[in-house]
């Protein structure tokens, strides 16, 4: 009796060890697996840009939003004012440059007039110098008179004083068109600067109306209407669950056959029995360790080996039948199957490792 009991308890036992050992050697062997995994999503804070009184909150915690879309209003009623102000600089500039335009067209107008009382000037001193070189002639020969000859000589000094006159305001006429393309320049420096001015005021009231830069779900929202906010604190989160990934963390001894774009089958404790393929999308730089508040600092004399873990980024699909469901947090556990090579996680084909050769040294 004992025998025929042994008997049929050997037989399943048999079976049993030899799916086992089946199932290591063609399964088993080239899977690595951690339950140190989580859900995790790039969550964007939400914080104001310029300060001022919250006049309107939008959106609600657990609210699905799109880009774009209002959370929440400033009251702007200060920032508006200053961009009326600035706007009424801008206006003030532009007409200062108005201004100076039409002094450059009338002053255009004055330098040829400048020009053409030059021009009347020479020809009235061509004219009297030729009466008087006339008369100095005949008042040689007593044919005119010594007062007519002095009368003449005095019409040609007044002529040639004149046309120092008239060349004297033409001089000046150009030099305050000069002096008004400086002040053009100025002026347009001065429009360009309340231009700036002008920019700044209306980015800063574009700004009193917060929008959502990413789609996500509202969370840890703090904002309350009539608080005070500062620029840059923290009002409320925006969680992208829709490009929700997996973060596993791989022990230093498991990630030496792991590739990018391996399979990866996911388990998630939310979820039981519901099992969702993604693959491997990239391996970070350095262990946990390195980017914690305090790193290990291993030279010391206490030094205790301890297994590092080394965070793997795993990519889900985009249409999976979790998508848009999971939440940052939640455990999961992970399989990756290495019998499929994928690509180097560092990016270094296996061609492009050199080995190098043992060198005979004689005795």
């Amino acid at each position: 009796m004992n025998r025929k009991i042994a008997l049929t308890l050997a037989v399943p036992l048999l079976l049993a060890g030899t799916y086992g050992a089946w199932h290591w050697w063609s399964v088993a062997r080239f899977e690595e697996s951690t339950d140190n995994a989580y859900v995790e999503a790039d969550i964007t804070m939400i914080s104001p840009r310029v300060e001022g009184h919250l006049a309107a909150v939008e959106v609600v915690e657990n609210q699905m939003v799109r880009a774009g879309e209002v959370l929440a209003r400033l009251d702007d009623r200060d920032l508006r004012a200053k961009a009326d102000q600035a706007r009424a600089r801008r206006d003030a500039a532009a007409a200062s440059i108005a201004n100076i335009d039409s002094r450059l067209t009338l002053e255009g107008a004055l330098i040829r007039q400048a020009e053409a009382n030059v021009a009347s000037a020479q020809a009235e001193q061509r004219r009297a110098g030729a009466d008087a070189q006339r008369y100095t002639a005949l008042a040689g020969r007593e044919f005119a008179s010594q007062q007519k000859l002095a009368t003449t000589q005095a019409d040609a000094q007044k002529a040639g004083a004149a046309l120092a006159k008239a060349q004297a305001a033409l001089v000046a006429e150009r030099d305050q068109l000069s002096v008004l393309s400086t002040e053009r320049s100025k002026a347009e420096a001065a429009l360009q600067e309340a231009k700036a001015a002008l920019d700044l005021a209306e980015n800063d009231l574009d700004k009193s109306t917060i929008r959502a830069p990413i789609d996500g779900v509202v969370g840890s929202s703090g904002a309350r209407v009539g608080q005070f906010v500062k620029a840059g604190a923290q009002m409320m989160s925006l969680v992208p669950v829709q490009d929700a990934y997996i973060t596993a963390n791989f022990k230093e001894t498991q990630i030496g056959r792991l590739r990018v774009g391996q399979p990866v089958e996911l388990t998630i404790d939310a979820y039981p029995g519901l099992v969702v393929t993604g693959k491997i999308d990239s391996l970070s730089p350095a262990s946990g360790a390195q980017f914690s508040l305090l790193p290990p600092e291993n030279a010391t004399g206490n030094f205790t080996k301890i297994v590092q873990r080394v965070p793997v980024r795993i990519a889900l699909p985009k249409d999976g039948p979790l998508a848009g469901r999971l939440r940052p947090g939640l455990s999961v556990e992970a399989h990756v199957d290495t019998r499929q090579q994928g690509r180097d996680l560092i990016g270094i084909a296996k061609a492009d490792i050199t080995i190098p050769q043992q060198v005979a040294v004689r005795p």
